[in-house]
């Protein structure tokens, strides 16, 4: 059997209209693209079929990369686990991230940052509008920037999962973005504290001035880290130079 090298880098285009058949020509795009995620899952140990459907709808257009990277978060989080919520925004991520955490145990925890306040108070409104005042509990939000998340935690946390979505506030003030220097140090940070088996999450948006050399620090980053102990994979649009590129960072 083939094996695949530990850090798979998987460019596609998005151009497809419709999902083909496995009879179509284009059978041998997607089934190395499965085989891509099927990696991903067992290096985060498991499958999901829903994340295979999810990604599917991704190269054709009809599901967001965050949407992508919430069904990869499923196969990787277990209810009681303790994640991060490294850039808050308006509070989908962390929404996403606290029911999966969420269980009758109440272990579960998801420490939230970001470093404007006005994506507290969004991420602190959409909570109350979604999810019972239990599970609200389990959310701890903090102002502080991303590069500072061992401040906050407990020194014995097995951190399960920290997401990070890159660029600015939705809805917000675009000047205000998460820049390479400070991004570098919250990768830092996250691999000093995610747990074996563990997943760093990254969606990158490059459109906007300063993206795509927050790209680069990103990816300088993943191909740091050693093959023994890492599996890093990125996952973008070949023909749109400014689509969202997803980074999955996964520690043995």
């Amino acid at each position: 059997m083939e094996t695949l090298p530990p850090t798979l880098n998987l460019l596609f285009r998005s151009s497809l209209e419709s999902a083909p058949s496995f009879r179509s020509p284009r059978v041998s795009l997607l089934r190395r693209f499965f085989i891509g995620c099927r990696f991903v899952a067992s290096a985060a140990g498991g499958f999901c079929a829903g994340a295979e459907d999810s990604l599917l709808s991704f190269i054709n257009g009809k599901m967001k990369a965050t949407d992508v990277a919430h069904s990869i978060w499923k196969i990787v989080i277990r209810g009681g686990d303790t994640v991060v919520d490294a850039t808050c925004g308006n509070g989908y991520d962390t929404i996403a991230l606290l029911k999966l955490v969420a269980d009758d145990s109440r272990r579960g925890c998801v420490h939230g940052l970001d470093i404007q306040s006005s994506a507290l108070e969004n991420t602190c409104y959409l909570l109350r509008e979604s999810v019972a005042e239990k599970q609200r509990e389990l959310v701890k939000l903090h102002l502080l920037c991303h590069s500072r998340m061992e401040d906050i935690l407990p020194k014995d946390a097995a951190v399960r999962l920290i997401a990070f979505n890159l660029g600015y506030l939705p809805a917000g003030d675009k000047a205000i973005i998460t820049k390479p220097h400070t991004t570098l140090f919250a990768l830092q940070a996250a691999s000093r504290i995610i747990a074996s088996g563990g997943l760093i999450s990254i969606v990158i948006y490059i459109g906007h001035p300063g993206g795509r050399e927050e790209l680069e620090a990103v990816l300088s980053f993943a191909s740091s880290l050693a093959v023994e102990g890492w599996n890093c994979f990125k996952f973008e649009t070949a023909n749109r130079s400014t689509g969202p590129v997803l980074v999955f960072i996964i520690k043995k």
